[in-house]
């Protein structure tokens, strides 16, 4: 393995959220969600003498993207006929681009695991129509064409990915992205965001690349991930048994994990590309574009910064908070609640994800959980205030996570308050330090770590409420007094 080097490349294909379809008026609706064929016209079932019209919504939020992926913007774009046949694409063509793309020559920086930054470029990002969607079912196929025509961004980066590890980086970063500007929801359960690996490998002895596979539709970046390793392991299997690799279009199998092949690939001449006569070509001013730039909003990185600089966040909590829109959004309606920000950064990192680890809570329905922003703000402010310990605290987020409700509210009705007062601590210890005797006896003979297990002893007797400090300072002075 260490003599062979992962050449992956992926191609991203964004639905955008306009409110009609790329070439018609068509409504975009919830693919998963609407009727069958509810959302469709003449043009969008391509019947024979329709014309389309292109949506300058969606050439703008295309160009949006663009710039946010540090694209160059030509002057002038085309739309071209991709032609193939299958039972979604009703025309028998596609409406695409091809060498007049929207967007190209851009790039984005991603995060590796062990602190670098890698600059991953990007070829191009074009815009097309989608196609409708086929249920395979015994004995045939059902065609739901509500998605036939919706607005289809395709962002394409040079294989400039190494790994498994960095495809998913890359991936994640263009996710948020897509989030941030508010052109595309990220649910790559529904199919609004599909990605499509292009794999091969590379011997440390090549000087040029092998020939590669493309990994069609997959619907989650954990998809994506095991579906890479797995073909990266398949190719160097095959070159190392004296086999080759053949140019294919393959799929992931998720159910029996394992890579299936579909059909082997066509050569982009086999589409017999050439431009869409009943279109006109898309001309860009610089004005359009700059008025687009101005209007972008704060993204990922610049967001990263701001925690960072403004905020007094590390820079991994920043980059764990930034990943999510959701979940930097929830973030800022703690703060805005009266949060401490390094606090609130900590309860949601740790105590939040982990409860919604738990119970496969996705990070984008932060929002949508019992805790409300507020309500954790709240809660942090009574840990600030030491009205609460960490224990305590912790038990009243659970409460919070199962059943909602107020942290002042949940801490009066289970007696979670935290217990400051100095006498009834002192009375506590006392009676700890009389029924442990030997350990007493141990503290004074010089083995300081009983101190750890006498504090230990004294939170319990205090069920948990008692105020770690207070109580580490009376069973010092009291430890102390008696040596």
């Amino acid at each position: 393995m260490s003599d062979w080097k992962p050449i992956i490349g992926l191609e991203v294909h964004a639905e955008l959220l306009t409110k009609s379809k790329m070439f018609s008026s068509a409504p975009v609706v919830d693919s998963v969600e609407a009727p069958p064929n509810t959302a469709v016209d003449p043009v969008s079932l391509g019947l024979p003498g329709t014309l389309p019209v292109i949506n300058a919504q969606a050439v703008e939020w295309g160009i949006m993207v663009g710039l946010a992926l540090n694209c160059e913007i030509p002057p002038v774009n085309q739309f071209a006929r991709k032609s193939y046949f299958y039972p979604d694409l009703p025309k028998g063509y596609q409406i695409s681009q091809y060498d007049r793309p929207l967007a190209i020559n851009g790039y984005v920086d991603i995060d590796l695991s062990d602190g670098s930054t890698k600059r991953i470029r990007v070829r191009r990002a074009h815009l097309e129509e989608d196609t409708g969607k086929l249920t395979h079912i015994p004995g045939g196929s059902l065609v739901d064409y509500n998605r036939a025509g919706v607005p289809l961004l395709e962002i394409v980066s040079e294989p400039d990915l190494n790994s498994a590890e960095e495809a998913e980086a890359y991936a994640r970063k263009l996710r948020a992205i897509l989030q941030y500007l508010g052109v595309n929801t990220g649910d790559m359960s529904k199919g609004v965001l599909r990605v499509e690996a292009n794999v091969s490998v590379m011997h440390k002895d090549d000087t040029d690349f092998r020939t590669r596979t493309e990994i069609k539709n997959l619907n989650s970046i954990r998809s994506m991930y095991r579906a890479i390793e797995y073909e990266v392991r398949r190719q160097i299997k095959l070159w190392e048994s004296g086999d080759e690799v053949r140019q294919a279009t393959l799929g992931w199998d998720e159910n029996k994990q394992r890579i299936v092949v579909q059909r082997y690939k066509e050569r982009a001449d086999e589409y017999r590309y050439f431009p869409e006569p009943d279109l006109p070509l898309v001309e860009v001013s610089r004005e359009m574009v700059e008025d687009v730039r101005a209007r972008l909003p704060e993204l990922p990185d610049a967001k990263r910064e701001r925690f960072i600089t403004e905020l007094g966040l590390s820079a991994y909590d920043a980059g764990v908070l930034v990943a999510d829109k959701a979940v930097a959004d929830y973030y800022e309606a703690v703060l805005n609640a009266g949060a401490d920000a390094k606090s609130a950064a900590n309860w949601i990192i740790t105590q939040l994800f982990s409860l919604m680890n738990r119970d496969g809570v996705e990070r984008d329905n932060i929002a949508e959980t019992n805790v409300s922003p507020q309500n954790l703000a709240a809660l942090i402010a009574m840990i600030d205030d030491g009205k609460l310990n960490k224990g305590s605290a912790t038990k009243v987020l659970d409460i919070m996570w199962r059943e909602g409700g107020a942290p002042a509210t949940i801490v009066e009705t289970h007696s979670l308050a935290q217990v400051s007062d100095s006498a009834a601590i002192s009375a506590v210890i006392a009676q700890v330090m009389d029924e442990n005797a030997d350990m007493v006896e141990a503290y004074r003979n010089g083995r300081d770590k009983v101190f750890g297990a006498l504090m230990g002893k004294a939170m319990g007797a205090l069920k948990g409420k008692g105020n770690p400090q207070v109580v580490r300072d009376i069973l010092q002075q009291r430890l102390d007094a008696e040596s």
